[in-house]
């Protein structure tokens, strides 16, 4: 019987990402990716190996366009009478505060599409109203009228009482539309995020659904799905909630870096994972980093999920000069069509044209090989731009290079400082096509005297679906003063644990906690010395403690899990190490060429050592060594480079 071929993908907005692996030997592959229906991309990806005995884990980003690009179902919000506009009113807060032209984003359900009915529960769980079994048989008729493809349902406090939202989801479930209850999708306090983390739920629910089944019809494999939190879980899970994977392809990637890092002897690092469209930043300080809430495409989503930053800085971002002459790059991407200039199909001056401009990339290497860049059209690209800084060509990719290095360095900034940390204390691991051409610049800015570069950089949030845990996080809303009301909490974690899906054995206990009179929460580990734990927790983050005011629980949180991940990354032995140096390469940098080292990485084995400056290739990308650093391969192939001096 032939070993089963695991094989991990990664949608993203210009590249679709493979990793194979069979007991022994890891392989990766690249296609384009096709935005019009990303499961072509990966049926083609597969295709090219003709593997018989499979299994797929993917991470995917079908969720996430959809939010950003408002192409989901057409749905109806049915919700306590009285807070029809409990969606557009929201926190009152305004994005831009002195932009006298800005406006608020319509939302995912225009007002004609909100409905209100009578019944009303109250904060403890008791009946006020009750719901009227005709008027939810009238309500039915007005949503097929609507021409609903999906209705969200959120009736106030039903986190405390889920009744009248389970008698209206069956009564709704009956028309054949989908139906999303906020007692299941978010049971916990805060209506307007309940409401807007179960509107998207509805709104993402037909389109995954869909793509949940093409997946599973490839080849008759078995298929898994990475969620935001880093887990693994069933494309049935997926289907039924599919704001669980809003930002699954991100998360994928982090878990692997971590994993990868720790194997290596490091767990304090900072990935940077440079795609063709974004960078997305986390910061891991000894363990992965979470989250119970954030905005996705501009929908605030209250769902438990990797800690990502992500600015609109990739190798596809388009460079463009404002109204007031000012160099700009991104968000804005050419992605994989057309692609940027040097793609040979349009004309958008990108990052990557820079980067080809300034010797940083070999034209004739681009994915080994197999696709010609056009130099001449990344110059004529870059040219077109009015920098101000004269009319050298080389200039101006030096320029676009240092603007979107600035909005990565901002990025990393901000993330250390919200998590009160060092910056210096941490490793830069960096991944994704684009990352090892500017992380050695972006370490000496902020002061990082180590980088990490894995092996298969390219295609790390791919392998990091393989080597992520199976595992589902459970929350629901539980107020107790602690220490008096303890019991309440320890009672709602063994309701959570209780409900946990069939063959998850495993639980980990936490609680969201505050000072009394706080609006907001930290996540604490649920221990013997949870309260010490959250008081030191505070200081860290916000830089004061306030041990005599009595503390509160507002949420319980369950993370159940599964078998871990039987993948682990192979070691290497000694390399062919004679050949890994390849000449040498003008690289324009600090306004003149100079001369980079050319090496091999396919040639690396286990404690080979060089210096910066260089350049390192290999399949699908490059990585730019600055002379500030000095570079060993460790038993992984992972490189190591650490700053000479300081």
């Amino acid at each position: 019987m032939s070993r089963t071929l695991k094989i991990g993908v990664d949608v993203g907005g210009t590249f679709t990402d493979f990793v194979f692996f069979d007991g022994s030997e890891v392989r990766t592959h690249k296609v384009a990716s096709t935005p019009q229906d990303p499961s072509v991309g990966v049926a083609a990806g597969i295709k090219n190996l003709n593997p018989q005995n499979f299994e797929i884990v993917h991470g995917t980003t079908v969720a996430t366009n959809a939010l950003i690009e408002r192409k989901g179902a057409r749905t109806v919000l049915l919700t306590t009478c009285g807070f029809e506009d409990i969606i557009e009113i929201g926190r009152q807060n305004r994005a831009t505060l002195y932009d006298l032209f800005w406006e608020k984003d319509p939302g995912l359900v225009p007002k004609h599409l909100r409905i209100g009915i009578n019944e009303r529960v109250d904060h403890t769980g008791a009946v006020l109203v009750s719901l009227s079994v005709g008027e939810m048989e009238r309500v039915a008729e007005a949503v097929k009228d609507l021409g609903a493809e999906a209705v969200a349902v959120c009736f106030l406090h039903s986190y405390a009482n889920p009744s009248h939202e389970r008698e209206a989801g069956r009564t709704l479930k009956k028309t054949g539309t989908v139906v999303s209850l906020s007692s299941a999708v978010s049971p916990e306090f805060r209506e307007y995020e309940r409401a807007t983390t179960t509107v998207a739920n509805a709104y993402l629910t037909p389109l995954v659904s869909s793509y949940m089944k093409s997946l599973e019809s490839l080849g008759g494999a078995k298929v898994s799905v990475i969620q935001s939190n880093g887990g693994v879980t069933s494309p049935q899970t997926v289907a039924a909630e599919p704001v669980r994977i809003a930002t699954s392809g991100p998360a994928a990637g982090v878990s692997g870096a971590f994993k990868i890092a720790q194997t290596a002897g490091e767990d304090r690092i900072i990935t940077l994972d440079m795609g063709g469209t974004s960078t997305d930043v986390s910061l891991c300080d000894g363990t992965l980093p979470f989250v119970s809430g954030g905005e996705v495409g501009g929908v605030p989503l209250r769902t438990h999920r990797m800690d990502i930053s992500t600015a609109g800085a990739g190798g596809g971002s388009v460079a463009r000069t404002d109204a007031g002459g000012v160099l700009k790059v991104g968000p804005r991407s050419a992605g994989a069509v057309p692609g940027p200039a040097c793609y040979g199909s349009g004309d958008l001056p990108t990052v990557t044209d820079a980067n080809l401009v300034l010797g940083r990339i070999d034209p004739n290497r681009f994915l080994g090989g197999r696709k010609k860049l056009s130099g001449e059209r990344a110059k004529a690209a870059i040219d077109t731009l009015e920098t101000g800084i004269g009319t050298d060509v080389r200039d101006k990719a030096e320029a676009v290079i240092k603007v979107v290095n600035s909005s990565m360095e901002r990025l990393v900034r901000i993330i250390a400082a919200d998590r009160g940390v060092d910056i210096r204390d941490f490793a830069l691991f960096g991944f994704g096509g684009a990352a090892g051409l500017h992380c050695c610049e972006l370490a000496l800015e902020v002061g990082i005297k180590k980088v990490i570069f894995p092996v298969y950089p390219s295609a790390l949030s791919a392998l990091g679906t393989l080597l992520s845990d199976v595992y589902e996080d459970y929350a629901k809303s539980c107020f107790a003063a602690v220490p008096e009301e303890r019991q309440k909490a320890e009672e709602t974690l063994a309701e959570l644990e209780n409900s946990a899906r069939a063959g998850l054995t495993q639980t980990d206990r936490f609680v969201d906690m505050r000072y009394k009179g706080q609006s907001h929460e930290i996540t604490v580990p649920f221990s013997d010395d949870f309260i010490t734990q959250f008081h030191s927790l505070h200081l860290k983050r916000f830089g004061y403690r306030m041990d005599d005011r009595p503390v509160e629980i507002t949420a319980a949180r369950v993370r159940a899990r599964g078998q871990k991940s039987a993948f682990a990354l192979p070691e290497i032995g000694h390399g062919n190490e004679n050949g890994a140096r390849g000449g040498e390469r003008d690289v324009w940098t600090v306004g003149g060429y100079r001369k980079f080292k050319v090496y091999e990485r396919s040639r690396f084995g286990l404690g080979f050592k060089f210096d910066g400056p260089a350049l390192v290739f290999e399949d699908t990308s490059v990585l730019m060594i600055t002379p500030e650093f000095a570079c060993e391969t460790d038993k992984w192939g992972n490189i190591v480079a650490r700053a000479k001096k300081g």
